[in-house]
């Protein structure tokens, strides 16, 4: 069963693309593109890449080979994914360079029975923090995702996730490096994320399916996707498959791929690759990540729902098993939302009044979460008697400070604004507690919800 091409993904000189228009034209009408020229002065542009622009495997063996990675072996399946061993990147790079040294000496090893691996979501700029590959482009910075995840952990409760570390403690940001053939099967991001995708070298064909049609790649039950739209797919398994259109793009080295949230993708390396590869979330995406979010935790509940009546704390059951196989639950995302948006009222308020692009963005930042709280509210989704967050203690916590610090930092690069307008005198986290609770502390959505409504009556830069 071959599939149908509908047309190709836009391609955009980056250098001539605002922040706005990116926003305004992609972010918010959720429409991928293809961007080039953002990357040619990278770092890992000149290190990673030899000068017939083949990846530097010597230079990862050299360099970062100790590191432990997740390989994906693209010939194997495991349940829906390629199957994942671990190695070390100089383990990696061998096993890579040996393959290819059959094909240099003219060995046909089409039959050799070595498998095509992918180096996938190594976590390099946590690992290495000092070596600046690259720098995130101000199109992408907006990233709520991964600005939360540099100061704080997605699970509060550390005991009760400790089997969870990874997910807990890391970012989500990644290097993925492959030989020809390589390739990821058909999927939608995590947590319906945003992501970017930039080729450091090599090139690669992308094939993205609209949300409007995503229900195609879906069994009659919409549990199980279909795994590789190339090969043939089972007409009574997936009976809406072959009326499914596609659109397509080759990514040359130096571009970047805009992915929008819920689109379905499927990608091969046409070339040796090494790209970066960033998930991230914002205020265009936010309903999506929460529509998500809950349709799992429902999910959830029913899978355990006979071992509700023996159960100590079914509530706290589901929310350990959200996380497990999401990544994140309904009392981490209150707990997200609930420092951005204080953080991102310390921001407005420091701003005076202001009606720049940057203050725009934080009041539409707020007035989204609000959105996200009162359909938390309507769903009954936090629970928890302990989940709350303590406003005066997070006022006057120095990591909470650094937050806001950078979050000021990001939005003055962002719409291109001095940073000298973000200050933090001692006044302002004052004032901001005085549109909190008397009891202050924020314990539930509708806690939230009150304190941007009171910001938004007393404030000088109200809430949209």
């Amino acid at each position: 069963m071959g599939i149908e091409i509908a047309g190709q993904i836009e391609k955009v000189n980056g250098k001539e693309l605002s922040y706005n228009d990116f926003a305004e034209r992609y972010l918010a009408k959720s429409h991928p593109v293809v961007i080039s020229y953002l990357t040619e002065d990278w770092r890992a542009r000149e290190d990673w890449v030899t000068e017939n622009g083949l990846p530097s495997l010597n230079f990862f063996a050299t360099h970062f080979g100790k590191s432990r990675v997740q390989v994906a072996d693209c010939d194997r399946r495991e349940y829906t994914d390629q199957k994942r061993l671990e190695m070390s990147v100089l383990e990696f790079v061998e096993q890579w360079a040996n393959k290819d040294s059959v094909k240099d000496n003219g060995e046909d090893d089409d039959d050799d029975g070595e498998s095509v691996l992918y180096l996938k979501d190594w976590h390099f700029v946590k690992e290495y923090p000092d070596y600046t590959a690259y720098k995130t482009p101000p199109l992408f910075s907006d990233d709520w995702l991964n600005m939360y995840l540099d100061h704080y952990q997605m699970h509060e409760d550390r005991e009760s996730f400790q089997k969870y570390d990874q997910i807990s403690c890391s970012d989500y940001r990644f290097v993925y490096m492959g030989g020809k053939g390589s390739w990821t099967p058909l999927h939608a991001d995590v947590f319906r994320s945003y992501s970017w995708s930039a080729n450091v070298c090599g090139r690669k064909r992308w094939l993205f399916l609209p949300p409007s049609q995503s229900h195609l790649v879906y069994d009659r039950y919409m549990k199980n996707c279909v795994y590789n739209i190339f090969e043939e797919v089972n007409e009574t398994k997936f009976p809406g498959f072959k009326e499914t259109t596609w659109l397509e793009c080759t990514q040359e080295p130096g571009d970047i791929i805009f992915v929008p949230s819920g689109w379905h993708h499927q990608v091969y390396n046409l070339e040796d690759t090494i790209s970066i590869n960033h998930n991230w979330l914002n205020a265009y995406n936010l309903s999506c990540v929460w529509e998500l979010l809950w349709k799992d935790y429902k999910d959830t509940e029913e899978s355990i729902e006979d071992i509700r009546h023996i159960s100590d704390d079914f509530e706290a059951l589901c929310q350990r098993n959200l996380a497990a196989n999401t990544g994140m639950n309904l009392n981490d995302f209150f707990i997200f939302m609930s420092r951005f948006a204080l953080g991102n009222l310390v921001l407005q308020e420091a701003l005076n009044p202001c009606s720049s692009a940057m203050a725009q963005n934080l009041a539409l930042n707020l007035s989204t979460i609000k959105i996200m709280m009162v359909k938390m509210i309507s769903a009954g989704g936090v629970t928890a008697k302990d989940v709350y967050l303590d406003l005066r203690e997070t006022l006057e916590d120095p990591q909470f400070l650094r937050f806001c610090r950078d979050m000021g930092r990001t939005y003055t690069m962002i719409h291109k604004e001095e940073d000298s307008k973000v200050l933090f005198p001692e006044e302002f986290l004052h004032k901001i507690m005085g549109f909190a609770d008397q009891k202050m502390q924020i314990c539930s959505p509708n806690d939230l919800v009150e304190m941007i409504d009171r910001y938004s009556t007393c404030s000088s830069n109200p809430v949209a």
